[in-house]
């Protein structure tokens, strides 16, 4: 195993980068090597943050012979172009999620890494957080017998943060399917074994002026009978994170006495473009952007929102602070240590694949399976029908 830390380009320094630039600097098997953004102001700040070169494209920042990965953290609509140049300059690959917008994008990745005899991850989702992954190793260890139904719930503001034009289109990506749902259907999958039989689901698109999905519920059947029910609403009234000991989505202490503070930052936008740039002041290079070392570090583990695994014989509850088992006799918690990095999990796939040629459990295909879901409960709406999958994989 190699000691050295991965050298990494990041191509997009925008939201996604924000969240993930904690890890990155908070986990020494990474370095930020180099970065491309269409934003001046994000491109002046990685050079005097990091130090690294900065490119005017992603063809140039491929270029750079010094970097071993490339993150792509580009809007969703570019992910597959961009996974194609980065694995044709012979980069391993982790890219955000979705990991595209149609299984033909999806494939069209896959085969351009093999081609390129590179790896390549989709992430980060929810789904590498340790409470997720240790209720996963509970249920693969049998001992509360099989798993046979899944409850998830979330309830956010989602759609009233700022916003992009193209964030509020379904066609180029934007609503809560792609871009949350992705997050539990791939928790989901990862729970119950990846392998879903069929979907039947029910969009909720409300406010007009925010004309894309904001709600959904869904029905997942798999292959071995389980089944799991997912509920999601971004339209910022109730918040779910009152079910998870006041704990938000990054593993922050909730302020209530914040309630409401997006909707009412809306109101005083005067345009899209107004909306556009209030975002690009929240995110990395922004006036409002603050660097991880200014903010205080998470006592808990970032989660996304309420999971109930129902076996057999118990249930297992993914929380803030580690697992929650109630069993045929007994009611326990069972603590997981808070993290030191928090998402190091997606930097322990990244850099196996990377150094020690070890298959990820995100792996593109992962990826297009959960996809497929995706798609699947936007069709299964518009149609008012189940739909039948077919590109559906399994976890090890």
């Amino acid at each position: 195993m190699s000691t050295r830390p991965l050298r990494l380009g990041i191509a997009g320094l925008g939201r996604a980068f924000s969240l993930m630039l904690p890890t990155f600097i908070g986990d020494p098997r990474v370095t930020l090597a180099a970065a491309t953004d269409p934003r001046e102001d994000a491109r002046r700040q990685f050079e005097s943050d990091f130090g690294g070169p900065v490119y005017p494209g992603i063809e140039e920042l491929c270029a750079d012979r010094t970097i071993d990965a490339i993150y792509i953290a580009s809007p969703h609509q570019f992910h597959a172009r961009h996974v194609e140049i980065a694995a044709n300059a012979g980069k391993h690959i982790l890219v955000e999620k979705p990991m595209a917008l149609d299984l033909a994008e999806c494939r069209s990745m896959i085969d351009s890494a093999r081609r390129a005899g590179v790896h390549l991850i989709v992430g980060h989702s929810h789904s590498f957080d340790a409470p997720i992954l240790r209720a996963r190793e509970l249920i693969a260890s049998g001992q509360y017998g099989q798993l046979r139904m899944i409850t998830a719930l979330n309830f956010t503001d989602f759609l009233y943060r700022p916003r992009r034009l193209e964030e509020l289109n379904t066609k180029e990506g934007g609503g809560v399917v792609f871009s949350q749902a992705a997050h539990q259907v791939d928790i989901v999958r990862l729970l119950a074994g990846g392998k879903v039989r069929s979907v039947r689901a029910t969009t909720g698109n409300w406010d007009p002026a925010r004309p894309t999905e904001g709600a959904y519920q869904a029905s997942l059947n798999f292959e071995d009978g389980c089944f799991a029910t997912l509920t999601y609403s971004g339209y910022g009234h109730f918040d779910s994170d009152e079910f998870l000991e006041d704990i938000g989505e990054m593993g922050e202490q909730k302020d209530y006495a914040a309630y409401g503070k997006n909707r009412r930052q809306l109101e005083a936008v005067a345009s899209s473009d107004d909306e556009a740039l209030l975002k690009a002041s929240r995110t990395y290079g922004g006036r409002n952007f603050k660097l991880p070392s200014e903010q205080p570090r998470p006592a808990h583990h970032q989660h996304f929102g309420l999971f109930i695994a129902s076996c057999e014989h118990g249930d297992l509850r993914p929380t803030p602070s580690g697992v929650a088992i109630y069993g045929d006799f007994e009611r326990q918690l069972e603590r997981l240590p808070p993290p030191l990095v928090p998402r190091s999990e997606v930097i322990d796939e990244l850099h196996a694949a990377v150094f020690d040629d070890r298959a990820p459990l995100h792996s593109g295909e992962w990826g297009l399976a959960t996809t497929e879901v995706c798609l699947a409960m936007l069709q299964s709406a518009a149609e008012n029908r189940e739909i039948s999958l077919q590109h559906q994989v399994g976890c090890a």
